[in-house]
C-alpha cells in the first residue's frame, strides 16, 4: 500500500510540497479519468511526465483503480512500457471537504494522437512509422501475455504514449490483472474494475460478463480484440464510439487486414496472438522496421554486416521519415559509436545526419560524441574525423579544440601512414585557429618542422600552405622567428617543384607581416635566384614574386624620399591588387597516388578544390615515385643524397619554447639563429672540408698551398654584421643551375676576384691525393726490401 502524506498543495501549479517535481501545463488528452502533465524535476530541470487522479475519499474506485495501476507500473518493466520514476498520494483538506490525489512521475511522453498531430506524416512515411509503433505494442502486449500470463484489459489509443525518442509505450495498468484460467480468484481486477473500460473496447464475452467464457480463453484474447480496436483508432483517424465500427476497413492497410480480422474474431479461442502477428505480419516488413531493429541488435552482427549496413545507411536515412531519423536513429547511432559496436562507415551518417540538425541541437547530440571518438584507437574512425572534419570542425569550442581533440588528433603527425599524416596536417586548417598560443608555439610548430622535412614531398608542400594560413594566427614573434626561415630556408630550396611553388605563394601571402629589411636581404635575394628554377611553374611565381616585393621596396623608398617612414615598412600583401585571394588555398591530397598498398583499408579523401597553380604541376609529378622525383633537379651530387632527407635538414626556424620533450632528436629548426650567429651552409661546409685536407693540394704546387689558407678565413665573416644574409644566402637553391654548385678544389686568390667562380682543377690531377704514393714512395719500397732481406739472413 501507498504511502500516505498529508499536507497542502505549495504554490499555485506546482503540485505538493514533497514532491520533487514542478507540474507544469496539462496535455488535452489522456486514459480515463487521469490528467497528463508536463513536467520538471526540481534537482536538475529535467523533463518528466506526470500523472495525477483525484478523488473524493481514498475509498473512491477510481482512486482504487489506480493505486493497482501504480503497483502494476512500478513493478513490470520492459522496453516498451512506460518507465516508472517516482509516485505519491496527497490528501488535501477544504473546510469540511476531503480531496486525495494519486501522483505518478515516469519518463517524459506525450499522448499518441497528440504526437500524430505534431508530426503530420502522410503517404509512405506514415505507414512505415504507424508499422514500427504497432511493432512495439505488439511486442509490449505479447510481453504481458504470453511472458506475464498478464491482462491489460484495455488496449486502445488513449493507452499508448510516445517518448521523445518517438517510441510507443503501452501504460493505463488501472485494470491489468493475472490470468489463470483453472483460478476464479485470477481475473480480480479485471472483474472489480471492468466497469472503467469503455464498452465499444470489450469484447462481446466480456460484454456480456462472460466470466466462464473469459477464463476458458487463451491469455491474449481481451488484449488482441484491444489491439484491433488500436489499429482502428490509428488509421481511421477517430476515435472508436461503438463496436459496429471496427467492421469498417477501408482505412485499414491491404497488407494488415488479414491480421486484422484475426484479431478481431468473434470466437475468443480463434483470436490471433500478438506473438504471431509479429513473425507473420508482412506489414511489418519495411525499411523504417527493418534499419531500427538492426541497429538495436547491433552487438549480435558480425562485422561485415556492420559494415554493409553502415555503408548503405546514409542513403537510407534519405528515404526514412526525417524526424524518425533525428529523435530515434541519431541517438542510437551516436550511443553505437561512442561505445565501439558501430564501425568506422557508422562516422559517414552520423555527420550527414547531424548535418540536418540545428546548430544548438548538433552542439548537444552529436559534438560530444564526435570529441569522445577522437580518442579512439581505431585508426579507421580517426581517418573518418579527419576526412570530415570540415563539417563539425566550426561548431568545436576552443577549448574543446585544445583540451580534448588536439592530443589526440596531434598523434597523426608521427603515424607510420603518409596518408594518415597529411590528413593530420589538413586538419590543422581548422583546428589551429581554435588552439591557444601555448599549444600553437609549444607543440604545432614543433610537428610542423618536422613535416617540413618529411620523406613525402607532398606533406612538405602541404606543410608550407598551412603555414601561410595560419600565419595570422601566430604572435608577433613567433612569426619573425618561423616564417622566413620556414619559407626561404627550408621550402624555396626544396627538390620537389610544388613545394617551391608553395615557399614563393605563402612569402607573397605573408608579405605584410615581413619588414623592409627582411624583405630586401632575406627574401628577395632567395626568390630572385628562383627566376632560373628548373621548372616553370616556380619561375613564374618568382617573377611575380620579385614584381610585388619590389614593389614594396619601391614603395618604402618613395615614402622615406618624401620624408614619411612611418608605416613604411608595413607595405605588405594588403596593399597590392590581385594578390587578396592567396590565403585560399586548398590543399590536395597529393600522396593518395602511387601508394595503393597503403589505402586498401583506407577511403580516400575528398578534398574541397584544387591546389592553385602549384597543384597541377604537382598531381603531374606525382605519378612517378614519390621518393626520388627525378625530374625536379639537375644537379649532378643529388644521387648521393636520399630525397627522403630534406635538403635543407641542417637549416632551421630558429628556438621555440615549450616544445615537445625530445631533446637528443632535432626537429631542424633549432640548428640556427638566422638574425644572430649565423652557422655554415652545407656548401660552404664542404668548400672549408676540402680546404682543410692537405692531401688535396700536390707537392708540387706550393703557391697554391699558400693560398689554400685564405679562403678558408674569408670564407667565415669575422663581423656577422658584414654580411646581412648569414648562412642561410649562401647556399643556392637544390633547383639552381649547374654553375651554382661547383665544389672549387682550386683555392681562391684574394688578389683574383674571379678566382672564386673559377673552373676546378681537371679530374686528371687527383693521383697526387691517394695516401701512401708520391714522389716519396719510390725510394721507400727498397728500404722496406732490405729489411725484409736482413731478417732472413740473420735467421739462416
Amino acid at each position: 500500500m501507498l504511502k500516505f502524506l498529508k499536507g497542502v498543495v505549495g504554490g499555485s501549479g506546482s503540485g505538493p510540497k514533497d514532491l520533487p517535481y514542478n507540474i507544469g501545463e496539462p496535455y488535452p488528452s489522456a486514459w480515463g479519468s487521469w490528467t497528463h502533465f508536463r513536467g520538471t524535476s526540481k534537482d536538475d530541470g529535467s523533463l518528466v511526465s506526470i500523472f495525477s487522479l483525484s478523488g473524493s475519499n481514498a475509498q473512491d474506485g477510481h482512486l482504487v483503480a489506480g493505486r493497482n495501476g501504480v503497483k502494476r507500473l512500478r513493478t513490470v518493466r520492459h522496453p516498451n512500457i512506460l518507465s516508472f520514476l517516482h509516485s505519491t498520494e496527497t490528501e488535501v483538506y477544504d473546510g469540511s471537504t476531503t480531496k486525495v490525489t494519486v501522483y505518478i512521475v515516469t519518463e517524459p511522453v506525450m499522448p499518441l494522437s497528440e504526437k500524430i498531430k505534431e508530426l503530420g506524416l502522410e503517404g509512405i512515411q506514415r505507414d512505415e512509422y504507424y508499422a514500427w509503433g504497432l511493432h512495439q505494442i505488439a511486442k509490449a502486449v505479447s510481453f504481458l501475455n504470453n511472458d506475464c500470463k498478464l491482462v491489460h484489459g484495455n488496449v486502445c489509443l488513449a493507452s499508448v504514449v510516445v517518448t521523445q525518442t518517438l517510441d510507443w509505450k503501452l501504460h493505463a495498468f488501472d485494470v491489468l490483472s493475472e490470468f489463470d484460467g483453472n483460478s476464479e480468484a485470477s481475473a480480480g481486477p479485471l472483474l472489480q474494475y471492468a466497469w472503467l473500460v469503455g464498452t465499444q473496447y470489450k469484447p462481446m464475452e466480456l460484454v456480456k460478463s462472460d466470466w466462464a467464457a473469459v477464463r476458458k480463453s487463451p491469455p491474449w484474447a481481451i488484449d488482441s480484440w484491444g489491439l484491433g480496436c488500436l489499429i482502428y483508432e490509428l488509421f481511421s483517424g477517430v476515435k472508436l464510439s461503438k463496436t459496429e465500427e471496427l467492421r469498417d476497413t477501408a482505412s485499414i492497410p491491404k497488407s494488415l487486414l488479414p491480421d486484422y480480422q484475426r484479431l478481431l474474431s468473434s470466437m475468443p479461442s480463434r483470436r490471433m496472438n500478438t506473438s504471431k502477428l509479429l513473425e507473420n505480419s508482412e506489414y511489418f516488413q519495411n525499411k523504417l522496421v527493418d534499419t531500427i531493429h538492426f541497429m538495436e541488435i547491433l552487438n549480435l552482427k558480425d562485422s561485415v554486416e556492420k559494415d554493409t549496413f553502415f555503408r548503405k545507411l546514409p542513403n537510407l536515412a534519405e528515404q526514412l521519415p526525417r524526424q524518425i531519423v533525428l529523435k530515434k536513429l541519431l541517438p542510437l547511432l551516436a550511443s553505437a559509436l561512442e561505445f565501439g559496436s558501430a564501425a568506422a562507415p557508422a562516422l559517414t551518417a552520423l555527420l550527414k545526419m547531424g548535418s540536418w540538425l540545428s546548430t544548438e541541437e548538433f552542439s548537444v547530440k552529436v559534438l560530444p560524441t564526435v570529441v569522445k571518438l577522437f580518442a579512439s584507437n581505431d585508426r579507421a574512425i580517426r581517418v573518418g574525423l579527419l576526412q570530415h572534419i570540415d563539417q563539425f570542425g566550426e561548431s568545436l569550442s576552443a577549448q574543446a579544440v585544445d583540451e580534448q581533440v588536439y592530443p589526440h588528433v596531434a598523434t597523426g603527425f608521427s603515424d607510420t601512414s603518409a596518408f594518415l599524416r597529411e590528413l593530420t596536417l589538413k586538419s590543422m586548417l581548422v583546428l589551429a585557429p581554435k588552439l591557444s598560443q601555448r599549444t600553437m608555439s609549444g607543440s604545432l610548430l614543433k610537428y610542423l618542422s618536422k613535416l617540413q622535412v618529411d620523406e613525402e614531398p607532398a606533406i612538405r608542400t602541404n606543410t608550407t600552405i598551412l603555414l601561410g594560413n595560419i600565419a595570422s594566427h601566430l604572435n608577433e614573434g613567433t612569426r619573425k622567428r618561423v616564417l622566413i626561415n620556414a619559407f626561404t630556408v627550408r621550402a624555396l630550396r626544396d627538390t620537389f617543384s610544388p613545394a617551391r611553388g608553395a615557399g614563393i605563394m605563402a612569402l607573397c601571402a605573408t608579405s605584410s607581416y615581413y619588414d623592409i629589411n627582411e624583405i630586401a636581404t632575406r627574401i628577395l635575394p632567395n626568390v630572385v635566384v628562383l627566376t632560373i628554377d628548373s621548372d616553370s611553374d616556380v619561375r613564374t611565381k618568382a617573377f611575380q614574386a620579385v614584381d610585388q616585393f619590389l614593389q614594396i621596396v619601391k614603395q618604402y623608398n618613395d615614402k622615406t624620399n618624401s620624408g614619411d617612414t612611418t608605416g613604411a615598412a608595413g607595405i605588405g600583401i594588403s596593399s597590392m591588387p590581385g594578390n587578396a585571394s592567396l590565403l585560399g588555398w586548398a590543399m590536395s591530397s597529393l600522396t593518395l597516388k602511387g601508394k595503393p598498398s597503403e589505402q586498401a583499408h583506407l577511403a580516400p579523401v575528398n578534398t574541397a578544390a584544387p591546389l592553385s597553380s602549384s597543384n597541377s604541376n604537382a598531381s603531374s609529378v606525382i605519378d612517378t615515385p614519390t621518393t626520388a622525383p627525378t625530374h625536379v633537379s639537375s644537379r649532378t651530387d643529388l644521387a648521393e643524397q636520399p630525397v627522403p632527407e630534406s635538403p635543407t635538414s641542417t637549416d632551421g626556424w630558429g628556438e621555440i619554447e615549450n616544445g615537445i620533450d625530445d631533446e637528443n632528436e632535432k626537429d631542424g629548426w633549432d640548428d640556427i639563429e638566422p638574425l644572430e650567429e649565423p652557422k655554415p651552409s652545407p656548401a660552404l661546409a664542404n668548400i672549408q672540408a676540402a680546404q682543410k685536407r692537405p692531401v688535396a693540394v700536390p707537392v708540387s704546387q706550393p703557391k697554391q698551398q699558400g693560398t689554400s689558407l685564405r679562403p678558408k678565413n674569408t670564407a667565415l665573416p669575422k663581423n656577422e654584421d658584414d654580411d646581412l644574409w648569414g648562412s642561410i644566402a649562401a647556399p643556392a637553391p637544390k633547383s639552381s643551375s649547374k654553375s651554382l654548385n661547383l665544389k672549387p678544389n682550386a683555392p681562391v686568390d684574394d688578389d683574383d676576384p674571379w678566382a672564386a667562380i673559377a673552373a676546378p682543377p681537371p679530374t686528371t690531377k687527383a693521383k697526387p691525393l691517394s695516401a701512401g704514393r708520391g714522389r716519396g714512395a719510390k725510394p721507400a719500397a727498397p728500404k722496406l726490401g732490405a729489411q725484409r732481406i736482413n731478417r732472413t739472413s740473420s735467421g739462416m
